[in-house]
Formats: C-alpha cells, sequence, structure tokens
C-alpha cells in the first residue's frame, strides 16, 4: 500500500507487499523487501538495502552520510536484516571507505532515539535500548542487550551474549557471554540468565566461568590468564571465542573485581 503523500525515488526497488505510510521519503538506490512497513515521515536515504519483514517506526533517518569528517561523498551502504525492529527516531548512517557499509543484522531491535554510526556491524537478535549511541566502527556480537543511554566509544567491540547496564559509557571491548555494570564499566560476571534463555548448558557455563575465573578474578594479567587458559581448561567453543576476542580486542578489555 502506497500513499500518495509519500516520495518514493522512481529508482528505489521496493516489494508490492511493502506498507509505506504518509509523509515518507524513500531516495534513489533503496531496496525494500517483501513484508515491510514503513511509518509516517520516515526518510530513507540513498544506498540502503532492507530484508524482509523490517518494521520502521516514525521519524527514523536511515542512510543519512556519516558525520565522520573524512567523508567525501563515496558509495556506500546499509543493510538492515530481516525481522528487525527500529523505533520512533533511531538514526543508522552510511558506510564510509573504512568499510564501505554500516550492517544491522536480523531479529533485531533497536529502541527509540539509538544512532548507530557509520561503519558499525552488529549481529543477530541484537537488543538497543532506548538512546542507546554506538560511535563510528563500532562491533556488536549475536544477542548483546545494550541497557538505555549505553554510550560506546569507536572501534569498540562488544561481544556475543552480553548484558550492559543502562546508562554504561564503553571504552574497551566487552568480552563474550558476560555482564557490565558499574561506574566505570567492569566485569560483574556471566550472563548465566540470558545464556540458559539460549539454551546453553550447565556445562557450557561453568566452562565459561572458568575463562572468567582466570581473566578477572586470579589477579593474573591478561596474557598471563590466556596462557593458563590454554594450558589448563579443555578446548570448546565457547572457550576459544573468548581466547580470540581478548587476544583480537583493539581497545583492551574492561577491568575485572581486581583490577584498580
Amino acid at each position: 500500500m502506497r500513499q500518495p503523500l509519500a516520495y518514493i525515488h522512481p529508482g528505489a526497488k521496493i516489494d508490492s507487499s511493502v506498507v509505506i505510510d504518509p509523509f515518507v521519503s524513500i531516495d534513489n538506490n533503496v531496496e525494500i523487501g517483501a513484508g515491510c512497513k514503513i511509518g509516517s515521515n520516515v526518510t530513507i536515504c540513498e544506498g540502503v538495502r532492507i530484508g524482509k519483514n523490517v518494521t520502521i517506526f516514525p521519524g527514523a533517518v536511515i542512510g543519512a552520510i556519516p558525520q565522520d569528517l573524512k567523508f567525501k561523498g563515496e558509495e556506500t551502504l546499509v543493510y538492515i536484516g530481516d525481522n528487525t525492529v527500529i523505533r520512533e527516531f533511531v538514526t543508522i548512517h552510511r558506510g564510509t571507505a573504512s568499510k564501505g557499509k554500516t550492517v544491522v543484522g536480523k531479529n533485531c531491535l533497536l529502541m527509540a532515539y539509538c544512532h548507530v554510526a557509520h561503519d558499525c556491524v552488529l549481529g543477530d537478535n541484537i537488543i538497543m535500548s532506548n538512546a542507546t549511541q554506538l560511535a563510528g566502527e563500532v562491533q556488536v556480537g549475536d544477542y548483546a542487550v545494550l541497557g538505555g543511554g549505553t554510550l560506546i566509544h569507536q572501534f569498540t567491540h562488544i561481544g556475543a551474549h552480553v548484558m550492559i547496564q543502562g546508562g554504561s559509557r564503553i571504552s574497551k571491548d566487552v568480552p563474550p557471554y558476560i555482564t557490565a555494570a558499574r561506574e566505570p564499566i567492569q566485569f560483574c560476571g556471566v550472563n548465566s540468565i540470558g545464556l540458559r534463555r539460549r539454551g546453553f548448558t550447565n556445562e557450557q557455563i561453568r566452562a565459561i566461568q572458568d575463562c572468567y575465573r582466570l581473566i578477572f578474578q586470579s589477579g593474573l594479567n591478561v596474557s598471563q590468564a590466556m596462557e593458563r587458559i590454554e594450558a589448563e581448561l579443555p578446548s570448546s567453543q565457547e572457550r576459544d571465542e573468548i581466547i580470540l576476542f581478548v587476544r583480537n580486542a583493539p581497545r583492551g578489555i574492561l577491568k575485572g573485581y581486581l583490577d584498580k
């Protein structure tokens, strides 16, 4: 259903099943898949690729050019995965020459007033609570839950299955499977409730806890903890993901209980 009061560029490719409310603006070089719903006063700029069954609430702006002074008008993209919900006044910016695209995965919920800056990459099943702000080139793993008003510094990595307290300011990488809270942000335990909800066994959760005891509660530095984990704990998908994340954390990881 197309409202006559919406502007749709003739170069846009929009499935016939898409519902478009009044006062929507859709630019050239936009693709929107089947089953989507675009609320009133939404602006979808050039270079946006939207999957199937995506719902965008009124006032959102998708694909605006980056707020990055290095951006020179290069052709870049935004990808929105299937079944994602984008609430009121969310802003998602195009990529730059750095990565060429900004990505939001499938089955995500971006609540009102969230911002996703240029070249961010978000996995699937992520929840960004109200007014969470991601600076440029942030990466967020699958099933991460970011509490309302969370502020994340550019280039920071957030691991899969994390739970972050609302109002947090994050400038260090947050490894997978944990909860992070307090001020300044720090490790507050394994996200065992979230992991059980997603089908992790008690054995898997205990193995994750064993890793983080060595990293955050043993008094070892990170390099020493990594050596102990590899030498003493049996290999598993979760253990190996933790090792890979920590060793490749571009900003270093957040502090633990015993860190000063």
